[in-house]
């Protein structure tokens, strides 16, 4: 098995995988998939799916957007996970037992995704927000930056403990503008003393616990003219040598509009991996991904060393997991919180 991996993560239409499908992933381009909503029916079903596709390409990377609260992709048969709000306020109320609480909810949310045969969940949200963003709100621990990086950490060390990487998002920072980047290109006017002092402080803290990050569709224009995801400043420059990451950085889906300064999906594509993404998500449109598949094939990218390492590092069986007292202790607060 090669240790390079192609850079491109897509999606599939349903909740079986498709002959034409198959012969996508077998691209040697192809090296992630992600899941949504529509790939699930229940656990079962689950890994079905994530069987056959292994069986396409064992060494894919098979990732999916299961923060908590509103952005939980698996719910039937998994455990519901409160917005990371909730988990943020609850280290304001009672430290100690608010980071014990984020780290049993890292370990849990892992523990029952790599038992599915998954690899990664898109987590953790580092944004610096209170219900401000209309797309981050309370998917964000806090508006305060000391509190994010108390929770995430905690969080952070869960989802290690269980065999999963933890992928911080949205870098710089989503929580200075209200505008959805799925819906368009937002611009944030602020200058880098104060992202520094406050959007950048989690990354800047939190830095070599992570293991990826995946930029914001966000343009700082009063930093760089290019929004992040395409800006070789802020990939390059301030991630990888002022901060000193080293790990994945994943493109946001280059389907989403804020992305669409950046030109048709070829152009995007190829402004991202120039940028410094190792690897680009393009979901939700199969053309789009087809361009950039046959895109990639003629300027024969580099395959990337970087990604193989997200791929889960230890998996515990659902049916062992869910006999664990620690599992049905946190299950049990995790209902308390959310009925609250």
């Amino acid at each position: 098995m090669s240790n390079k991996s192609g850079r491109l993560m897509l999606d599939l239409r349903g909740s079986q995988l498709e002959k034409e499908e198959e012969e996508i992933l077998q691209n040697p381009y192809v090296g992630g998939l992600i899941l949504f909503s529509r790939n699930f029916e229940d656990r079962a079903q689950l890994n079905e799916l994530v069987n056959s596709v292994r069986q396409v390409k064992p060494e894919i990377l098979i990732a999916v957007d299961q923060e908590g609260g509103r952005v939980q992709r698996f719910r039937k048969g998994f455990t519901l996970i409160p917005p990371m709000q909730k988990i943020g306020d609850a280290v304001i109320n009672d430290q100690e037992k608010g980071l014990i609480l984020a780290h049993e909810t890292g370990w849990l949310m892992a523990s029952e995704i790599l038992a599915c045969g998954l690899d990664l969940s898109f987590t953790p949200v580092l944004d610096v927000d209170r219900n401000s963003s209309k797309i981050i709100g309370d998917r964000a621990f806090s508006d305060r930056p000391e509190i994010v990086c108390l929770a995430a950490s905690a969080l952070i060390h869960g989802m290690h403990e269980a065999g999963m990487s933890a992928v911080g998002k949205h870098f710089p920072g989503h929580g200075g503008v209200i505008g959805d980047s799925h819906l368009e290109a937002p611009k944030d006017q602020r200058m880098l003393e104060t992202l520094t002092n406050r959007d950048l402080v989690p990354y800047t803290q939190l830095i070599k616990q992570l293991d990826g990050v995946m930029p914001a569709h966000i343009t700082f224009s009063s930093i760089d003219r290019h929004s992040v995801c395409f800006s070789r400043y802020w990939l390059h420059d301030i991630l990888r040598n002022q901060l000193g990451f080293e790990g994945v950085i994943f493109s946001d889906d280059l389907s989403m509009k804020g992305a669409d300064v950046a030109g048709d999906f070829v152009e995007k594509a190829s402004s991202a991996l120039h940028a410094g993404c190792d690897m680009i998500l393009v979901c939700n449109d199969r053309p789009g991904a087809m361009k950039v598949l046959r895109h990639m094939e003629k300027e024969e990218y580099p395959r990337s060393t970087r990604v193989g390492r997200m791929l889960a590092s230890s998996i515990t069986r659902w049916e062992d997991l869910v006999i664990q007292t620690r599992y049905r202790k946190i299950v049990d607060r995790l209902s308390e919180i959310i009925a609250q």
